[in-house]
């Protein structure tokens, strides 16, 4: 039997802050985290087109993890006019950087569904964190090479 996966720090914090509200709480958490999207930094505000785009989600966005040698970085964008998406986006940027690759690769391919947001939010949204997940995690093992 496999052990259970264990979430780094910086998600399971996340994770337990949702799931300590209530399901209308929740919502509203998902959105504070919306307005809380780092902005890019320059070399990818100035070129988007260096993030990829996150086919899954209906809003336009863009992501791109980047290893470093102090960790694992991961940018995104989202429009503000889909604050649902901006604040899963958000979420993964507070929660994948600084990570290690090990922890970005062992992070479940569910985590999305374990926010408790399954009532509140659409299976499509939701697919589409999944999607931005599941990009970072295959652009974090392409730079492992």
């Amino acid at each position: 039997m496999t052990e259970p996966a264990v979430l780094p720090d910086s998600l399971a914090e996340i994770q337990e802050g949702f799931l300590e509200l209530g399901e209308r709480d929740r919502l509203q958490l998902l959105l504070e985290f919306a307005g809380e999207l780092p902005a890019l930094p320059p070399r990818y505000a100035d070129h988007p087109s260096l993030l990829e785009k996150v086919e899954e989600c209906q809003s336009p966005v863009r992501a791109f993890a980047e290893v470093e040698p102090d960790g694992v970085h991961f940018y995104a964008t989202a429009p503000a006019e889909a604050p649902t998406t901006r604040g899963f986006a958000s979420i993964l940027t507070q929660g994948l950087t600084g990570l290690t690759p090990e922890q970005v690769l062992a992070v479940p391919d569910d985590f999305a569904m374990t926010l408790g947001l399954n009532r509140s939010v659409s299976p499509l949204r939701l697919s589409g964190m999944t999607g931005m997940l599941t990009r970072a995690k295959r652009q974090v093992r392409e730079q492992l090479g």
